[in-house]
């Protein structure tokens, strides 16, 4: 069984609608898939009508946009919380609101300089989805201001650049802690991807396990192969899984479905930990 537990839909930044992921999902030869867009849940449901239609397993889940304690980037996927509780809804609203407003004072920045403004990114947003650097990124493009997302983040939307503007997120520990709450698996989504930044140290991942974290998704692109192997050694250390997933973003990344995948075993763990909602469709035997 071939299972993908972290993927993208338009309604936050992949390019694909949730149902369109499934299909990508079935032809890629994946047997089961999760649907962990940023901070919303809103793809659920028609990720869910299509893996039914198609036969293929789907695995509701989102992933939570968390800034640490040195003001580093931190997500934290969620895998089978209840998507109605109080704690966590409040969380990600707070979130995905200092996130719009983040963005309107990116793009008024950019706008001296660019020929964009606010209504182009607007065009670039799928209906119900929060406006974030992602959609920035494909109006820089549009503009022909650069290729490609991939060119957008490494230069004119770094963390580095005059351009940017940080934005409230939750601590990753708080993260972790209220999925736990809300009946959800918590992993600590590609920890050692130092490719797109600075990476938290140690004394975070014992934060994170301490309020309740699960797992860690080794199997990732972004993570070098060191840290692969620190990862493990981790969850060994700690009883965490392992996850191995895509981070698939339709053509909004070069990641492919199914280029790393996650231990049937693991999917059956995770099942069985996660009480908020059900995995649709089969588990491996």
């Amino acid at each position: 069984m071939r299972i993908d537990l972290h993927t993208h839909s338009c309604v936050s930044d992949g390019t694909e609608q949730p149902a369109d992921v499934i299909a990508s999902a079935a032809a890629a030869g994946l047997d089961a898939v999760a649907l962990t867009d940023h901070d919303t849940t809103a793809g659920w449901a028609g990720a869910a009508a299509a893996a039914r239609a198609r036969g293929i397993t789907f695995v509701p889940g989102m992933e939570v946009s968390c800034r640490s304690s040195e003001g580093i980037s931190v997500h934290v996927l969620s895998y089978l919380h209840d998507p109605t509780h109080p704690g966590l809804l409040e969380e990600i609203a707070r979130s995905r609101a200092a996130r719009v407003t983040r963005a309107e004072l990116m793009v008024q920045r950019l706008a001296e300089d660019f020929p964009i403004d606010w209504d182009s990114v607007q065009e670039q947003v799928a209906p119900g989805a929060t406006i974030g650097r992602p959609h920035i990124a494909d109006a820089l493009v549009a503009a022909g201001v650069v290729p490609n997302r991939s060119a957008a983040f490494s230069g004119i939307l770094t963390a580095r650049s005059p351009y940017f503007v940080a934005h409230y997120a939750p601590d990753p520990a708080r993260a972790a802690g209220l999925i736990r709450e809300a009946g959800g698996v918590p992993v600590f989504a590609h920890p050692v991807a130092s490719s797109r930044g600075r990476v938290v140290g140690e004394e975070t991942f014992a934060e994170m396990i301490g309020a309740g974290l699960l797992g860690v998704e080794a199997d990732h692109r972004d993570n070098p192969g060191p840290g692969r192997e620190w990862l493990r050694r981790l969850a060994k250390d700690n009883d965490l899984l392992v996850t191995g997933s895509s981070d698939y973003h339709g053509t909004g990344k070069p990641n492919l479905l199914g280029e790393f995948t996650t231990d049937p075993a693991v999917l059956v763990r995770i099942a069985e930990l996660g009480t908020g909602t059900a995995v649709v469709g089969p588990l491996p035997h």
